[in-house]
């Protein structure tokens, strides 16, 4: 596998956390990848194989772009052959502005969106090797092509409040990080995310744990619950379970073995 990430220019840091690439030999047989929470908002482009996700009626074929929001379990997708990936990581609570969307609670959005003209000029970058020049596009398509959202003050002091203390503040003191009142900033914050300053700060931490373990899977989970303000031992293995559908346990002993196929990044596709 091959990773890259690229961090945003300045007048986009408050709205779009990085914009990274991946490059994965997947062979002849369909291979199953799976997208873990996190406290993000991913846009994703794809290149090479199709990318298809479990409907109803089986396997539904992807566009390209589709959007995974905030996730409570995992998603798994498919495809084969050779898939790269160009991503644009947003933070939650400026992913629908910075898209002209209404908020919602999509798991994996579907969207006919301007933005899905890049592609074109993207698919010519990697077909010729460039990925460094398709990374930079992406910004450039927010900076000149459409006006960079203004990024609501208060949201971005609760956010960045949430991101320092990795979601462990209670909602009162993220209002008072935001200089608002506790349903003020829940108004607008649910507004803008489509979720609670809770449910937000609740995959913030989830995602600490997770990031952790996947980098040292033999570290303390105690020592983590303590560090991260969960109750105890057990109360950090039930929200892990919550988010991950699998035990703290269980998924470090994936993440031993992935990290030998796959290095040490962890992004959002892992191979099942």
């Amino acid at each position: 596998m091959q990773h890259r990430e690229m961090e945003p220019p300045e007048a986009l840091r408050k709205v779009i956390k990085c914009f990274w690439y991946s490059k994965m030999e997947l062979g002849e047989q369909p291979a199953s990848f799976e997208v873990v929470p996190d406290g993000y908002a991913e846009i994703i482009f794809y290149f090479g194989s199709s990318c298809s996700i479990a409907g109803p009626g089986g396997l539904q074929l992807l566009p390209s772009p589709f959007m995974v929001g905030l996730l409570n379990q995992p998603v798994t997708f498919y495809a084969q052959h050779r898939l790269e990936v160009l991503s644009i990581r947003c933070f939650p609570w400026t992913v629908f502005e910075l898209l002209g969307l209404p908020a919602g609670q999509d798991g994996v959005r579907v969207m006919a969106h301007p933005i899905a003209r890049l592609q074109a000029d993207l698919a010519a970058c990697l077909a010729a090797g460039r990925v460094t020049e398709a990374l930079a596009l992406l910004p450039v398509y927010f900076l000149a092509s459409h006006s960079p959202p203004a990024s609501n003050g208060l949201l971005a002091k609760a956010g960045g409040a949430m991101r320092a203390a990795h979601g462990t503040l209670p909602v009162s003191q993220v209002a008072e990080a935001a200089h608002a009142t506790v349903r003020t900033l829940e108004r607008q914050f649910k507004q803008a995310a489509g979720y609670t300053v809770k449910d937000v700060s609740g995959l913030m931490r989830f995602e600490q744990v997770r990031n952790r373990l996947w980098h040292s899977p033999a570290t303390s989970l105690a020592a983590l619950a303590s560090e991260l303000g969960y109750t105890d031992q057990a109360h950090l293995s039930r929200q892990f379970k919550r988010y991950s559908g699998t035990t703290p346990a269980a998924f470090a002993r994936k993440a031993k073995s992935e990290q030998l196929a796959a290095g040490a990044h962890f992004v959002a596709f892992v191979q099942a």
